[in-house]
């Protein structure tokens, strides 16, 4: 079952991650521009709160799934599964394992009862009225703010999804700023991000959730419109981390491929040189 989410920019606000705002702007956190741009920031939110230009929005199901290999198995609500490709690690540290996010879900193999995934998607969807007009600075500031919105949305889903509707952190009891610090138990990897870095893996978790139900498309290469959308998965073991995939050789890429079930040349399109 899926479940449809709306966000007020007031809900979402105190659970923006500043840090990655400046790191959009490049300007350092402890500097005195920081400080002007966080309180022009303030008041644009207040604006676009007051002003209810903004559409947030998100959506989360939880499926039964399993692990086979590299690959993550999906039931969607209708019976039939769906498979999604993960990519593992080829170059860490000594010692250190090489991840891939088919680890922390239960192996088909092993004969038990299913584990279970989430799948999500949140997007802030900026519609200016009739005649609204502004200058290059304030878009700039506008689908920034979007972007991080967006992102706070992913969060506070999150946070309702482990907490009530899988409720496998039913008495978690977390500040926001432990919930930016990641130290809630589970991930929430994104699509494009470096543990997920194929941006066509969308078309998949759309199939489950339906991604046009709030709004969302998808161009040719899998990328989300508006751009101001986040969607990934979400995975309770709690030996669960976030990883980066890295480069990885021709051997991986002809294998995921194949698994992917798309040309070589298509899906060296879709990981943008990431081997």
């Amino acid at each position: 079952m899926t479940h449809e989410f709306r966000y007020s920019v007031a809900e979402l606000t105190p659970y923006i991650d500043w840090t990655y705002f400046l790191h959009a702007w490049k300007v350092p956190a402890e500097s005195a521009e920081a400080v002007t741009l966080l309180s022009e920031a303030a008041q644009v939110l207040q604006v676009l709160g007051d002003s209810q230009v903004l559409n947030i929005r998100g959506l989360a199901g939880l499926f039964a799934a399993g692990s086979r290999g590299d690959d993550i198995l999906i039931t969607a609500d209708d019976g039939t599964q769906v498979v999604v490709p993960c990519l593992r690690q080829q170059h860490t540290l000594p010692g250190r394992p090489c991840l891939c996010l088919a680890d922390f879900i239960r192996p088909l193999e092993h004969g038990t009862a299913a584990d279970r995934i989430g799948v999500f998607a949140t997007s802030a969807n900026y519609s200016p009225g009739h005649g609204h007009t502004a200058d290059a600075y304030g878009q700039i500031m506008t689908q920034t703010l979007c972007d991080r919105l967006a992102e706070a949305a992913a969060c506070r889903l999150h946070e309702v999804v482990r907490k009530t509707i899988w409720a496998y952190a039913p008495e978690e009891n977390l500040t926001i700023q432990d919930l930016l610090r990641e130290r809630n138990q589970g991930i929430r990897p994104a699509i494009g991000y470096p543990s997920l870095p194929d941006q066509s893996i969308n078309f998949i978790l759309s199939l489950l959730i339906g991604m046009d139900r709030i709004g969302i498309s998808l161009t040719e290469n899998g990328a989300m419109l508006p751009s101001a959308s986040v969607s990934g998965l979400m995975i309770a073991h709690p030996e669960a981390r976030y990883f980066t995939v890295g480069p990885i050789d021709g051997v991986q890429l002809s294998d995921y491929a194949l698994r992917r079930g798309l040309p070589l040349q298509k899906v060296k399109r879709f990981l943008r040189g990431d081997f």
